[in-house]
């Protein structure tokens, strides 16, 4: 019961912010374009409580379902409309009133609709900023030596003769350079050839690495040379274990540490993800400590669409994260910081609907109201706000790129409709737009129903009950 009550509470205040924040967008862009606002809604319909201030209700409606800005001359239904259309006379009356929408230019019309995903854009570099500025986590091993866990076969790493195990004791004449200093090394040779000196066994070999990179130094990180570092100086050791996944079904539980793979002593999660990669689906032997219990499971890999890796094999788990020491950004800093995680965190969400439209990933992936409430629980249980404020981004940055989208009722579908009437020069006609509407609202009832079914059938107390 506490966890329900928790995941309800946390969800509904979450997501009361990312609206207020949302809507106000549109609402502020609306008064500045001197467009007249009715109400400013939390929530749709019926109102529940609300005061009047001028010209605008500022109200709480009963459905949590996101909320609304009705501005005089709205008549579709949509986010920021009525669910009824107008008559005639009332729309042409309107277009004469200076302070209804459909009196105003389309270009303003099109910066009210991009106002309201804009806010949540916003928001969420403004939330990761002042994460970064009090909570940055820097791995450990990224201040030590450098000592390989792994060597991709194939990549320009094991290309210039690098093997697992070796230490680095020159880079570019820079004399045992820890893993910082040889990123900053790297990133400033991209494309060219740079001799290194390693220590293999006790001696000394010389080699040359040839820094391929052919994405303009925008992500470009040593793993895509295919040098994998040791993070932590023990095993690994599994964090959670999805269900219905090859370490689920052998047995593997949180708690466990993974001695070796087929052999390698491992020590990070991203080297095992790796090294699954380079057997291209092929079963591994891992060597496994249960409690203290020393056991051998060989386990089948599968395939599944990774939004940042694309098609991956996976054997199912997530290891606990390395050793790791807390640093505060100046703003400089966590502004970047905050760009970039905002940047990665889009293109991934892109990438996602991509797969989902192209049908190489399952809408069943997808997570709705409920498997947000339960990510917002965890984040209200979790010590600090530190988790919490990273979700609220990746939620508000979710809300903007969907509103986004060229479907009717979002933001994005409003302006497909006005560009399309700047380019015919003319309004499309009312009756058109109110059926595309009715139609895209039903559409998005009977997708929402589906995913909350989804986050239902995903809940444990019907997991208990498969076989």
């Amino acid at each position: 019961m506490h966890s329900f009550l928790v995941a309800t509470i946390s969800v509904l205040i979450v997501l009361g912010i990312m609206v207020l924040v949302h809507e106000f967008g549109h609402f502020l862009a609306a008064k500045l374009c001197g467009v007249r606002v009715e109400q400013f809604s939390i929530g749709f319909p019926p109102r529940l409580w609300g005061f009047k201030i001028g010209e605008t209700d500022y109200c709480i409606s009963a459905t949590p379902l996101g909320g609304y800005v009705k501005m005089t001359g709205e008549s579709m239904p949509g986010e920021n409309m009525s669910l009824h259309g107008a008559d005639g006379e009332t729309i042409a009356a309107q277009k004469r009133d200076p302070g209804a929408l459909t009196s105003h230019p389309r270009w303003q019309r099109i910066i009210i609709g991009l106002a309201g995903p804009f806010s949540n854009f916003i928001l969420a570099i403004f939330l990761m900023t002042i994460f970064y500025t009090r909570h940055n986590e820097v791995p450990l091993f990224v201040d030590q030596p450098v000592t390989l866990d792994w060597v991709v076969p194939g990549s320009p790493a094991a290309n210039a003769g690098l093997q697992p195990g070796d230490y680095i004791a020159s880079f570019e004449g820079q004399e045992n350079p820890n893993w910082e200093e040889l990123f900053k090394g790297a990133a400033k040779n991209l494309n060219h050839s740079v001799p290194l000196v390693v220590t293999r066994k006790g001696q000394k070999v010389s080699l040359t690495l040839q820094v391929v990179d052919d994405s303009k130094g925008k992500d470009f990180s040593l793993d895509k040379l295919g040098m994998l570092p040791v993070e932590q100086p023990g095993p690994v050791k599994v964090a959670t274990v999805p269900s219905r996944t090859p370490a689920s079904n052998a047995g593997i539980q949180p708690g466990d540490e993974f001695l070796t793979v087929d052999g390698h002593a491992f020590h990070g999660t991203q080297t095992i993800i790796s090294y699954l990669q380079s057997r291209n689906g092929a079963p591994v032997s891992i060597e496994l400590n249960h409690a203290g219990k020393v056991s051998t499971v060989v386990l089948q890999p599968i395939r599944v669409d990774d939004p940042k890796q694309g098609s991956a094999w996976r054997i199912g788990f997530s290891g606990a994260l390395p050793p790791s020491r807390v640093e505060q950004l100046p703003l400089g800093e966590a502004l970047a910081a905050s760009l970039k995680f905002n940047r990665t965190n889009s293109l991934d969400i892109l990438d996602v609907l991509k797969r989902v439209l192209t049908r190489r990933m399952s809408v069943d992936n997808l997570s709705g109201p409920i498997g947000i409430a339960q990510q917002t629980g965890q984040a209200w249980d979790a010590p600090g706000w530190d988790y919490m404020i990273q979700l609220m981004a990746v939620i508000s940055l979710n809300l903007g790129i969907l509103n986004l989208l060229p479907f009717p009722i979002l933001d994005g579908g409003m302006i497909l409709f006005l560009l399309i009437e700047s380019a015919i020069r003319r309004d499309i006609d009312m009756r058109v737009k109110e059926r595309v509407y009715q139609v895209a609202f039903v559409l998005i009832l009977i997708f929402a129903a589906y995913i909350i079914f989804n986050d239902i059938s995903k809940l444990a107390i019907f997991g208990q009950t498969k076989t």
